[in-house]
């Protein structure tokens, strides 16, 4: 799997730009703040229908602009796709293969991404969220049966909330049933996927994270909580959870309880990384997270998918950064970087300067 093109008009600080990317590494380079970043976050929303920088997407309109457009061709194992974002002040226009689509699900899998920066620490660092939203992220693009089930669940939980708070009690408990039936129809198809990408998580990060620390520590991945492994079994174990803490529930607020609430435990030498880990550890076991994710895509969905590095390089030593490229040399990747590095990157990579959110050729 690899983009062959883009295009992005008045998106960020881009007026209209064309990048052609090859099928190797590609290194955007130029000083901070030029429109490396902004580009990398335009290749993932076409993967995913949303940006890895903010939730809001009249922010990614360029200033004094009504809408931003971005566009891409790519190149599969089932043939070529293009697809395109039309975004507005308060609403967007997805297009695959020229055609209009509804449903974010509609577009997961078309092209698949995996986005890594910085900022990507919060998964290892922050609290149970974030270790969520990586699975969430990985697991849609693979499965949109997950994605289907992760929003009607959301909603379903957003009512079951809603009514939580209602201060006629006998109202509360007489309809929580119903709604509970719904929230573990979905909740299992959640919790299954997740065991399933997660068994194949585990071995794969455990490996790259020993390649990348030389042997010298080891990772294990593990999910939190445990469940059956039938998916009708999970939905009657769920059930009883939510029967069980009817009162505490009501007394809260919120629903405690579900896979909304689970987590990802990451160890390293049995301590947990989360509470105890140095920013280096951090840092090494998120990128061997990541690596494990483009396993998993080259695995299950037959093809390596797009790699988005931004800014990553900076913060490894020499030698991590020639056991991180070792590790892509099949892969599709877009790197940002504030400078290109002949004894790195060597002659037959294919490099794009950025000055001002125009490509400098």
């Amino acid at each position: 799997m690899r983009i062959k093109n883009l295009v992005l008009k008045n998106f960020r600080n881009y007026e209209s730009e064309e990048f052609t990317f090859a099928d190797g590494l590609n290194v955007l380079y130029g000083k901070n703040a030029q429109g490396k970043t902004n580009c990398a976050e335009a290749v993932f929303y076409l993967c995913t229908g949303a940006s890895p920088r903010t939730g809001r997407d009249r922010q990614l309109i360029r200033t004094g602009q009504g809408c931003a457009n971005i566009a891409a061709s790519a190149q599969t194992r089932f043939g070529s796709v293009t697809i395109e974002a039309d975004i507005y002040e308060n609403k967007r226009e997805l297009r695959v293969n020229g055609s209009r689509i509804a449903k974010n699900a509609d577009l997961l899998g078309n092209i698949n991404g995996v986005f890594f920066s910085p900022g990507e620490l919060r998964m290892v660092q922050d609290g149970p969220e974030e270790r969520r939203r990586f699975l969430n992220v990985s697991i849609s693009q693979l499965s949109r049966s997950y994605y289907t089930a992760l929003v009607r669940y959301n909603k379903i939980l957003e009512q079951r909330n809603a009514l939580l708070k209602n201060r006629d009690l006998s109202l509360v408990f007489e309809t929580l049933p119903v709604w509970d039936v719904q929230l573990c129809r979905y909740a299992s198809e959640i919790i299954c996927r997740r065991a399933e990408f997660i068994q194949m998580l585990a071995p794969l990060a455990a490996e790259k994270h020993a390649f990348l620390s030389d042997g010298a520590e080891e990772l294990r991945v593990t999910s939190e909580k445990k469940y059956p492994q039938d998916k009708e079994e999970i939905a009657k174990t769920l059930l009883q959870e939510f029967s069980d803490n009817y009162e505490r529930d009501v007394r809260l607020g919120f629903t405690g309880t579900g896979p909304h609430r689970d987590d990802l435990k990451l160890t390293i030498g049995g301590s947990e990384v989360r509470v105890y880990g140095s920013q280096g550890q951090a840092r090494t076991a998120a990128l061997a997270l990541k690596l494990a994710e483009v396993d998993i895509f080259r695995s299950v969905a037959g093809e390596p998918p797009v790699l988005i590095l931004d800014d990553v390089m900076s913060e490894l030593d020499l030698s991590r950064r020639r056991k991180l490229l070792s590790q892509i040399e099949d892969v599709q990747t877009i790197l940002t970087c504030t400078h290109t590095e002949k004894v790195l990157f060597g002659k037959t990579v294919n490099k794009i300067r950025i000055v001002a959110g125009k490509i400098k050729r």
